[in-house]
């Protein structure tokens, strides 16, 4: 099982242009451990800097298409930090954690919107 985990909403990384296809556009990113998730047009790219010096990037790209299901689950306090999503997808089970920065409600709404209409 995958499992990332989602920080602040940020700008959309420059670098994230060059992974776009022809009429895909970037929509919202987050900031993760070490690097950034991106939701596009098309699919979610998470992009994982690893190693020591970070040099080497592990870039995982998810199309709509293939989540069949998500949930999303918070304690609904006003300082929850035990946010969580989970997308169960043709290549088996996703965990999303948020932590305190990320709105799980802007993440539901971003995956409605992403896979309902694909």
């Amino acid at each position: 099982m995958l499992a990332w985990t989602l920080q602040n909403e940020i700008p959309v990384p420059g670098d994230v242009s060059a992974l776009l296809v022809e009429g895909e556009q970037a929509v919202a990113s987050f900031k993760t451990f070490r690097d950034s998730a991106t939701f596009t047009t098309k699919r979610l790219i998470v992009r994982d800097a690893q190693g020591i010096t970070g040099k080497k990037i592990e870039i995982y790209s998810l199309p709509y298409s293939s989540i069949s299901m998500w949930s999303t689950e918070n304690a609904g306090g006003l300082l929850d930090r035990d946010a969580e999503v989970e997308l169960w997808t043709r290549a088996g089970h996703i965990k999303v954690k948020l932590t305190k920065g990320a709105d799980v409600r802007r993440i539901d709404s971003l995956l409605a919107w992403a896979v309902l209409q694909h």
